[in-house]
């Protein structure tokens, strides 16, 4: 979703008279934010250019003997069994992973190197952008030769030094790391949805040749686990997008071209028409399911912010995996049921964390403006985590500690009537009295555009369910101290 600017004061992208080389290439400033009938038709041109010069009869492809399970260019990938059809729940495990892979320390010598490295779009990737005119906008780029593209490889936030874990001392500290160290996002992993972006970021040029494809969400920000989905970003211009008209056209070309010629490795593509509307499709080839909005830039901010959160303070990581998986399995982390999404959840994490007495973490928009700015040049975000210090923080709490805090501070301490969770302040805030807000049962600011990330719990019964699992799992671990009441262990361990 783009934001408000009259309501935010605080606009994404800068006024046309004080824009200078955003994006990747120079812009004329007569480009239009919306798409006109004949922009619009050269898109379906596109589209119908490209089925019949790549993908042939599609009437005859379509009774052709099955192929095995490759992209377009034939890269090859092993395979696991088929997750089970959506039904608006996260997706299963693939159970063909074992398990003794996922006990490997994140960056230990014993893992593989990445193979795929191009979640930032290559220059290679991009050369549509430095050449001829987009048949969607009907302007010519002029290219800046000074720009780079980086690739994944050159992040140095993705290098093969290892990462320090904490020191678990007590039994619960020990049952999250070690439920961590079980689940979180392997190199494999993001290996195969990057793979799969970068093929269908090559497909989708051929419709939109200037547009790019970014990976973002939990596979990059740091809190990913074995069975996260994969979220895709498809950026076709500078300008916001109206999400209601442009989104769901570009988005229905989108769809027409996964259930057509695509539809060897692409399966079950559905268009679906929310706030911020996404074509949610499944990957044969990778087995993982996949969410693709157009031009929801917020997302690649927010993705590379969490992502310095979660390494800048080394019990960030496996808390916020606990607290997800917590979540899950007590049936109160689905925004499409009325519940906690992935990200307010990780939002309430952080911010705990900001909240205590001696802070675990800072407000890293505050003390580092020029890293986060919201006007900052997509090429250049992803450089966030790897300029930031580690945060040296004097509460030395073991994680167990922090975890019972944690639903102690969203039982019995936080106001959820009057106050708003604020990571971008690193503090609890009042609400704001405008329509966003008003009326709403949790409160969850986006740091970026201040939207409500919660919005979806619309339901007082969802509402009393949330608060009822948060005062009941604090009160079992302040007397137990065993994660296992509140979260079966093994059972956990096996879907990842």
């Amino acid at each position: 979703m783009f934001p408000n600017s009259s309501n935010l004061g605080r606009p994404p992208f800068p006024p046309k008279h004080l824009q200078q080389n955003n994006f990747l290439n120079k812009v004329p400033l007569s480009i239009r934010p919306v798409l006109s009938h004949q922009q619009i038709i050269n898109a379906h041109v596109n589209f119908q250019n490209a089925m019949a010069s790549l993908g042939g009869n599609l009437a005859t492809t379509l009774v052709r003997t099955p192929q095995p399970l490759t992209y377009g260019n034939g890269s090859p990938l092993n395979t696991s069994a088929p997750s089970p059809t959506f039904r608006g729940k996260k997706r299963l495990s693939e159970q063909s992973v074992p398990y003794d892979v996922k006990r490997q320390r994140y960056r230990s010598p014993r893992r593989e190197t990445p193979v795929v490295n191009q979640a930032v779009p290559s220059p290679e990737e991009s050369a549509c952008l430095f050449s001829g005119s987009s048949p969607l906008f009907n302007v010519c780029y002029v290219p800046d030769l000074s720009i780079r593209i980086p690739r994944l490889q050159d992040i140095s936030f993705l290098d093969v030094t290892e990462t320090t874990l904490p020191v678990a001392k007590d039994k619960l500290s020990q049952q999250v790391l070690e439920l961590f160290q079980a689940c979180q996002q392997q190199t494999c992993d993001l290996n195969r949805k990057e793979l799969c972006r970068s093929e269908l970021q090559r497909e989708i040029q051929r419709i939109f040749p200037c547009s790019r494809l970014f990976l973002v969400g939990s596979s990059l920000n740091g809190f990913g686990t074995r069975t996260s989905d994969g979220d895709l970003c498809l950026v076709v211009k500078e300008e916001p997008v109206n999400q209601k008209t442009e989104a769901r056209h570009i988005l229905s070309l989108v769809q027409k071209l996964f259930s057509t010629k695509l539809s060897n490795y692409i399966e079950r593509p559905q268009l679906i028409r929310a706030k911020v509307p996404i074509v949610k499709f499944r990957d044969k080839v990778s087995c993982v399911e996949f969410d693709l909005n157009v031009n929801n830039i917020v997302g690649i901010r927010n993705t590379f912010l969490l992502r310095t959160y979660a390494y800048v303070e080394k019990r960030v990581r496996p808390l916020v995996l606990v607290v997800k998986k917590w979540a899950s399995f007590h049936d109160i982390n689905d925004a499409s049921r009325g519940t906690l999404s992935s990200y307010s959840l990780v939002l309430m994490v952080l911010h705990y964390l900001q909240t205590l007495p001696e802070p675990i973490l800072p407000s890293l928009q505050k003390n580092y403006p020029e890293s986060f700015d919201p006007t900052m040049q997509l090429h250049l975000v992803h450089q966030a985590p790897c300029t930031i210090p580690p945060y040296l923080s004097k509460n030395e709490s073991s994680l167990g500690e922090l975890l019972i805090g944690f639903f102690k501070y969203y039982a019995t301490e936080f106001d959820w009537s009057h106050q708003m969770i604020s990571v971008r302040e690193a503090k609890a805030i009042p609400r704001p009295d405008d329509v966003e807000w008003r009326n709403k049962y949790i409160c969850v600011e986006e740091p970026f555009d201040r939207t409500n990330t919660a919005r979806a719990v619309h339901e007082k019964q969802k509402f009393d369910t949330i608060k009822e699992e948060f005062f009941k799992s604090w009160q079992i671990l302040r007397d137990k101290k065993d994660l296992s009441f509140v979260l079966p262990l093994r059972a956990t361990i096996q879907r990842r």
